[in-house]
């Protein structure tokens, strides 16, 4: 049990930038007004969407009594005007997807009352103007801005909780699926466009992930963090999940709550839902990895693989977890066309399963049977969503046997689902949540009502020349030596060619060479209970990395080697993703 739940990058030449507690907070923040030696001095604390915003108010209103007080939401549009101006992106009544808007954040404030503000803070004079909310920019030009963010877990979590709304309608009474919706499509997209250019402009960072402990950190501090993050390798803070089929081998590999129900996801490497924790002069600060990938797009990723992506993180690493659980969903990514037209993505979910662990019996539903006929199938997915007897998924499906180490490679419109006892490193491509579920085994949700079941989107994606013969000749084990050397040898283990992901896995018992070549690479520890990262030219310090972690190598790292560290006998593997160029 060494696997590091907490990965943090230490920043050199950071002490005394970062203060923890209100307190400390407000002292910090005083002696910036001080420092400007002005009558006047407009404090702006722009926050994004899922900040508890009344808290913060509260907290620094206590402290400061400011000459005047400005909530940001009270130029906001009225929520019926909020409402008509998002419907078109949610959905129109579908509980789970939605197309990705183009709206800006000035597109839901009222103009009036903007300019209405904008004079209340024009005729003060003297003293501190304090000027809180998503929005706070658009008041007045601030003279200290203050950026009060936190990690996307951390604002789905409150959704679970009821502590958390969305933007522009923050107190509506609405499901945590509901608000989580909303803000995937809208709150999140609107408030990463706001976020992009304030990067550069942030005097201090505010990190809100704990009501009771905020942390506020120099913003030079931050970006100097930043960009020390991509020089080295790196890991983003994973998070953990129960689910309906989930299992129990992450209790025990990765240290978990061994009285929880179960785990089903581990998110270790989706940066757009992962955190990033920035160690400042000894205390952590906790970041969207988002703000890393919008600070430091070409280090990170690379040119031609931000030149293609643009500040996106194109690839992404799970682990799903049904030791002694249950299947997946059975399921189908849509095509890039469907994707496209449909939700707003320019791009797609295809995936591969490599097996981590297998258990007995271990199985991975993958392609269609020969033969089989499509107006069947679809009475029967659709005979059994409507109460009717249980689908019959072998009857239609080809269920392969796994073993630790397969690899299955998953094109989007390919049908499959993991099978019971099985640790799977999901690799994929990063469109999130557009997974067409065609049936979940008549089981119900963690909240004890059915899952959504999308057969209309589904169906309309399914390939169905994907059949057994074809699936065994390009989707299983598709693995080709590439090269060897002392101690080490590379394998192609993937992906299909309609995937712009590659993937290399390397056993070794001794040093292994290895070069970014200019983008991204992502790798997991998949066999060794861990092994060190270093730079042939000394230029960052030793990583290590435990068995079944995930971690990202910059683009501009350039070479590294990976070397195998501790007692185990055998040889260590690691699976390394990148983006073909």
């Amino acid at each position: 049990m060494n696997y590091d739940k907490a990965p943090v990058v230490s920043v050199p030449g950071a002490a005394g930038a970062c203060v923890t507690g209100w307190d400390a907070v407000a002292g910090r923040l005083r002696e910036a007004v001080a420092g400007r030696n002005a009558r006047r001095t407009v404090v702006g604390v722009e926050c994004y969407a899922g900040v508890d915003e009344d808290g913060v108010t509260r907290e620094l209103q206590r402290r400061f009594a400011p000459a005047l007080l400005v909530r940001a939401s009270e130029a906001l549009l009225p929520p019926d005007r909020i409402d008509a101006l998002t419907a078109p992106f949610l959905g129109g009544g579908d509980p789970v997807f939605g197309f990705l808007c183009g709206l800006t954040l000035p597109q839901f404030f009222d103009q009036g009352r903007l300019q209405h503000i904008r004079q209340a803070i024009e005729r003060v004079v003297e003293g501190l103007v304090l000027v809180v909310g998503c929005g706070a920019g658009l008041l007045e030009p601030v003279d200290i801005l203050v950026y009060a963010d936190l990690a996307r877990w951390e604002i789905q979590r409150r959704f679970r909780r009821g502590e958390a709304g969305n933007l522009g309608v923050p107190g509506r009474k609405t499901t945590a699926s509901q608000r989580y919706q909303r803000a995937f499509f809208v709150d999140w997209r609107v408030c990463d466009r706001w976020k992009r250019p304030l990067i550069a402009r942030w005097d201090f960072v505010l990190d809100t992930n704990d009501r009771r402990a905020p942390k506020l950190a120099d913003g030079a501090a931050v970006r100097r963090g930043l960009r020390h993050a991509v020089t080295r390798p790196i890991r983003v803070v994973p998070f953990f999940d129960p689910a309906p089929w989930g299992g129990q081998w992450m209790k025990s590999v990765c240290g978990l709550d061994p009285a929880a129900r179960n785990y089903g996801w581990c998110f270790d490497c989706v940066p757009e839902e992962n955190s990033l924790v920035l160690e400042l002069g000894g205390t952590r600060l906790e970041l969207p990895a988002l703000d890393l990938v919008f600070d430091q797009p070409r280090a990170l990723l690379g040119e031609a693989v931000h030149g293609r992506f643009g500040d996106e993180f194109p690839i992404r690493f799970d682990l799903l977890d049904t030791m002694s659980g249950g299947n997946l969903s059975f399921q189908v990514h849509p095509l890039t066309e469907y994707i496209q037209g449909h939700f707003g993505m320019h791009y797609t979910q295809d995936e591969s399963y490599y097996l981590l662990d297998a258990g007995p019996e271990a199985s991975v539903f993958l392609g269609l049977r020969e033969g089989i006929e499509a107006a069947a199938m679809r009475r029967a997915l659709e005979s059994a969503q409507a109460g009717g007897p249980p689908f019959p998924a072998e009857t239609y499906a080809n269920r392969w046997p796994a073993r630790k180490h397969d690899h299955f490679l998953i094109p989007a419109g390919t049908v499959h689902c993991s099978g019971a006892n099985s640790l799977v490193l999901e690799i994929s491509a990063t469109p999130y949540i557009f997974t067409f579920k065609l049936w979940d085994w008549g089981r119900l949700g963690l909240d004890d009502k059915p899952r959504p079941i999308h057969l209309e989107h589904g169906l309309a994606n399914i390939q169905w020349d994907r059949t057994t013969a074809w699936v065994r000749d390009h989707l299983i084990n598709r693995v080709e030596p590439v090269a060897s050397g002392d101690g080490w040898r590379e394998e192609r283990t993937g992906l299909h060619e309609r995937e712009f992901i590659e993937t290399r896995r390397h056993w070794f018992r001794g040093p292994v060479p290895h070069d970014t070549r200019g983008g991204v690479n992502v790798l997991n520890l998949v066999a060794g209970e861990e092994a060190v990262v270093e730079s042939p030219e000394g230029a960052f310090d030793p990583f290590v990395v435990h068995y079944a972690e995930t971690f990202i190598v910059p683009a501009a790292v350039g070479r590294y080697c990976i070397r195998p560290s501790g007692t185990r006998a055998g040889e260590w593997a690691t699976l390394k993703a990148s983006v073909r160029t």
